[in-house]
């Protein structure tokens, strides 16, 4: 008799178990079903303004977006020091200043670049004279009159002296100093046009050799240097254009297309530099190494698309909304009653989307999982369908 007992207590114990699974898996089936199933009468769609389309065939301007710098190509940027060192004697412009290639900048004091023109000068005079008594010498030793070795000798003098002439030349030549003049001052010349960037030197200070003492940059061949990375790498080539918007000008849209890809990657993040001309006429105000976002165009591509309003985002994933089809049904609530009569109900379903390029409006779609070829989908109002499947409460755009 205990046995029957313990026997039909165990059977009891196990009919509650599976009765309450069942409940639980109902519930939860329940609550998954009204997170992605949304119900609307006839008049409540309407005064929301739902409206239906479907997916479209859109061309539709693939983009890749990058972010870089705007920079000068190393021709058209120059660090501008001196060749010996010396007083800084006078400062001749601005940071700012546009300056024509060669101008002078400023003046350095330095004692021995007047006898550099001294020595110069004093092997020159050395040289009318050789070139005298080489003539006679020569004409000498062919008459057999002289001997040859005194010949040699003054040859040998010319060109000693003429070397000489040439060094002192090339160094004074090299410090921009006319060699016949006679002068401690050292120009300091601009080696290209462009406007004058960091001033290192004041009035007064000792000017050091191999320290930058101005920076000139030319923008009229401003580019972009954008890092992109590996996986879009394949899909840039030379020729395509880019867009890119300055929050200093007035959000501006400024193009420029694509003129050279690195062969290597810049740094640990795996891209690589993809250089951008821009167009000459947006260079006027920029500078170099100002911030920019781009959208490289990558080309036109005809893809399935849907309105971007019809698209909408939930967590980190995306999602439609379709009508479904044979899901209505009448509601006879006392409440809808006493608004006239029995009421259509809509049902909408959340579709789980990958997306793509944004263009035009549109945005490119692909199906996860398949939906009826002639489906509705919700072109207006998404977003108020997946507020009400949260109960009402906020949503993403």
């Amino acid at each position: 008799m205990k046995n029957i007992i313990v026997n039909k207590i165990l059977l009891l114990s196990i009919f509650l178990f599976i009765s309450c699974g069942e409940k639980k898996t109902e519930e939860e089936h329940a609550e998954e079903k009204s997170e992605t199933e949304v119900a609307l009468t006839e008049k409540q769609a309407k005064t929301i303004g739902i409206e239906t389309g479907s997916i479209e065939m859109k061309n539709l301007n693939t983009i890749i977006k990058a972010n870089g710098y705007t920079a000068v190509p190393p021709q058209n940027r120059a660090d501008v020091s001196t060749l010996i060192g010396g007083v800084v004697k006078d400062i001749f412009v601005l940071e700012g200043t546009f300056v024509a290639k060669g101008k002078t900048l400023a003046t350095i004091q330095n004692l021995e670049v007047s006898e550099m023109q001294e020595e110069y000068q004093s092997a020159v005079a050395n040289i009318e004279y050789l070139e005298h008594e080489f003539k006679r010498q020569k004409t000498l030793s062919e008459e057999n009159v002289n001997p040859r070795k005194t010949f040699q000798e003054v040859k040998s003098k010319l060109a000693s002296e003429r070397a000489k002439a040439q060094a002192a030349k090339n160094k004074l030549q090299a410090l921009n100093v006319n060699p016949k003049g006679s002068t401690s001052l050292v120009p300091i010349v601009s080696p290209i046009s462009g406007y004058v960037g960091n001033i290192n030197i004041t009035k007064g200070a000792f000017a050091e050799t191999g320290v930058t003492l101005f920076e000139v940059v030319d923008n009229s061949q401003m580019h972009l240097d954008l890092n992109v990375f590996e996986k879009d790498l394949g899909k840039i080539s030379i020729g395509q254009e880019v867009d890119f918007i300055l929050t200093n000008q007035s959000n501006k849209a400024i193009k420029g297309k694509i003129f050279g890809i690195n062969k290597s990657f810049s740094n640990e993040s795996k891209t690589v530099a993809v250089h951008a001309r821009i167009n000459p006429g947006n260079t006027k105000d920029l500078i170099s190494g100002m911030y920019v976002a781009a959208n490289i165009n990558i080309s036109n591509q005809t893809v399935s698309a849907l309105p971007k309003d019809a698209i909408v985002k939930n967590g980190e994933k995306y999602f439609i909304y379709i009508e479904e089809s044979g899901n209505e049904e009448v509601v006879k609530n006392e409440e809808h009653r006493k608004e006239g009569g029995n009421h259509k109900e809509i049902h909408f379903k959340a579709v789980e989307v990958s997306v793509g390029t944004t263009d035009l409006g549109y945005t490119e779609v692909k199906l996860i999982e398949e939906i009826p070829s002639d489906a509705k989908i919700v072109i207006k109002g998404a977003y108020y369908l997946l507020s009400q499947s949260k109960g009402g409460g906020e949503h993403e755009h």
